[in-house]
């Protein structure tokens, strides 16, 4: 199980690294776009598209189908939901370190003052 889910978010992590990715994710919220009509709007060639496409497409987040002469894509089931959650507890746990060392840091600040009074 753990395999998978390494897997999967690797392959969601990979496809969410490139910034055109992100933007094509960004675009087929709003509406779903050809595969042309994608590479277009982000000034790419048809091939080089295809390939960002096909990534996203095997991290779940998009799909494609085609109609007629022409590839439509739209986004996938994945929600990243599991990501995000993973996201997440690791924000948690940083946060928790952080404020132990603002602790920390206030204690010093304090004790750093009272040295200071006592000379």
């Amino acid at each position: 199980m753990v395999q998978y889910y390494q897997t999967r978010f690797d392959a969601s992590f990979a496809a969410l690294s490139d910034a055109t990715r992100r933007g094509v994710l960004e675009q087929l919220g709003r509406s779903d776009a050809s595969i042309t009509d994608l590479a277009e709007k982000f000034h790419m060639t048809l091939t080089g598209m295809k390939k960002h496409v096909s990534v996203l497409e095997q991290a779940g987040l998009v799909t494609t189908e085609k109609i007629g002469r022409v590839r439509k894509c739209r986004l996938g089931r994945s929600r990243l939901e599991e990501e995000a959650g993973w996201i997440e507890r690791y924000r948690q746990l940083w946060d928790a370190r952080f404020d132990e060392l603002d602790k920390i840091v206030e204690e010093l600040n304090q004790k750093e003052k009272t040295d200071g009074r006592n000379k």
